[in-house]
């Protein structure tokens, strides 16, 4: 049995238990590979919590960034980044980390601005949130040569904002908002970001990460005054794909 999971805690609902027990009944590998969820609330206990034959597995919050001193190697990608969501074991044993969530965001993100008007580089963005799933979207934004600033509840000098620093002007400047919190996530469903949404409109892009649920109350709110929005669900699967790429590759 070639064995694979996710790693985080906690874990309720796993978009990748289901994803890969479909994946592999539709390739006829059911009963050759199986992906369970490990839930670990100490990084430390990870080893004793894995099978020993274990071949890969997924990180989720809040270890994309604990697990990288246990790795013996590191993608350049992912140790740009500073986050790892998706580790290779090797033969021996050790761990190699990379970065699916880069690969994920960046291609759906292409597909969302294709309908910008001008080249990406015209366009600015607010990335809400600063854990470890911001800093793969801040990669991306980078490689795209996309400027941002960050917004947390907490101002930290000019590239980070606190949501009260939000003026029309900012809004109407960056048409791009990018959502990494977890506002609005099953079952908090109402939850949202404390943005002026009166300020977007049609030439928005709102993206969220989130995929449970499918449109967040983030998601509504710009979509009923005319923004293009996106969840995170092509993402997950996008680098839930790149992820067993890397374990068989």
């Amino acid at each position: 049995m070639k064995r694979y999971g996710l790693v985080g805690y906690p874990l309720g609902h796993s978009f990748s238990a289901g994803y890969f027990a479909d994946k592999f009944a539709a390739l006829g590998l059911a009963g050759e590979c199986s992906y369970a969820n490990y839930p670990v609330e100490r990084i430390e206990e990870l080893r004793d919590a894995l099978p020993p034959d274990i071949r890969g597995f997924n990180i989720t919050i809040p270890h994309k960034q604990h697990i990288l001193p246990l790795l013996s190697e590191t993608d350049p990608e992912a140790e740009a980044v500073g986050a790892v969501n998706c580790v290779k074991v090797l033969p021996d044993g050790s761990f190699k980390g990379y970065n699916t969530d880069v690969y994920g965001f960046e291609l759906s993100l292409r597909k969302m601005l294709a309908t910008f008007p001008a080249p990406l580089g015209a366009l600015k963005a607010l990335v809400l949130g600063t854990g470890g799933a911001a800093q793969a979207v801040h990669y991306v934004l980078r490689k795209l040569g996309i400027e941002y600033f960050e917004v947390s509840r907490t101002a930290s000098g000019p590239q980070r904002l606190g949501y009260e620093q939000l003026t029309p002007e900012i809004l109407d400047a960056r048409r791009l908002i990018v959502n990494t919190t977890p506002l609005g996530m099953h079952p908090n469903v109402e939850a949202k970001a404390a943005l002026p949404y009166d300020c977007i409109g049609a030439g928005h892009y709102l993206y969220d990460l989130i995929y449970n649920p499918a449109q967040t109350t983030f998601l509504h709110e710009g979509r009923i005054r005319g923004a293009w929005v996106k969840g995170g669900l092509e993402m997950l699967v996008l680098q839930a794909e790149r992820s067993w790429e890397i374990w068989n590759g």
